[in-house]
């Protein structure tokens, strides 16, 4: 990924706090027959104290070719993308007085460089899903979540064993917080108000939050 300075975001609590945010991951593969790359968008559940660079973990579908396909540490990339969107030059003030500023496109990504494995485990896949719908169920329906316990014990086992569980250490994070710290104070922030007109408010929070940087 390229990298400008002034777009690297290397703190490990802002990189887990948007991977944690923004759950769902696209896990990047190499093909097993080795004719490309093949991706599955998994949401994961962040555990950032354990290892060095956190873990990961997740479920995919038992159907899934991915799971004949993994082997124990084999190398794999998630990406996990926060707020974006387009960035008119004319949000710029700077844009009326010497027309030198171009569109552009601002986001917030995260790559996570690993070794997966499989859990095939009734127990692993259990608490993973039960931890995970758990984090959900409190900002989706805070005043009634669903619970596993809300279904019969024997319709929960035949769904869980249609499901394998998966674990990825993370060897690596790279950041890339593109929100306009190469430009001036005031053009950020109308920038800024303009993304929020737009309905992006995250967006413009976060170009908020970045600072003014320096032309």
């Amino acid at each position: 990924m390229y990298l400008p300075e002034h777009f690297d975001e290397d703190r490990p609590d802002q990189l887990h706090a948007l991977m944690r945010a923004y759950p769902l991951g696209a896990l990047i593969t190499h093909c097993a027959e080795g004719v490309g790359f093949d991706a599955n968008h998994i949401p994961f559940e962040v555990l950032a104290a354990s290892g060095e660079h956190g873990l990961l973990q997740g479920h995919i579908a038992r159907a899934n070719p991915l799971v004949q396909q993994i082997t124990d540490g084999m190398p794999v990339l998630v990406i996990f993308q926060g707020p974006q969107g387009y960035i008119s030059p004319n949000w710029y003030p700077s844009k009326h007085q010497t027309h030198r500023q171009v569109p552009t496109w601002n986001y917030q990504v995260v790559h996570a460089h690993g070794r997966i494995r499989l859990r095939d485990e009734e127990r692993f896949v259990r608490g993973q899903v039960a931890r995970l719908t758990r984090a959900q169920e409190s900002a989706a329906a805070p005043d009634r979540p669903w619970r596993m316990t809300d279904s019969s014990p024997e319709y929960i086992s035949q769904m869980l064993a249609a499901i394998v569980g998966i674990e990825i250490e993370i060897l690596r994070l790279v950041g890339k917080f593109k929100l306009s710290q190469n430009k001036a104070h005031a053009d950020v922030a109308a920038a800024a108000a303009a993304v929020a007109e737009s309905g992006h408010a995250a967006l413009a929070q976060q170009m908020r939050d970045a600072g003014d940087g320096s032309e």
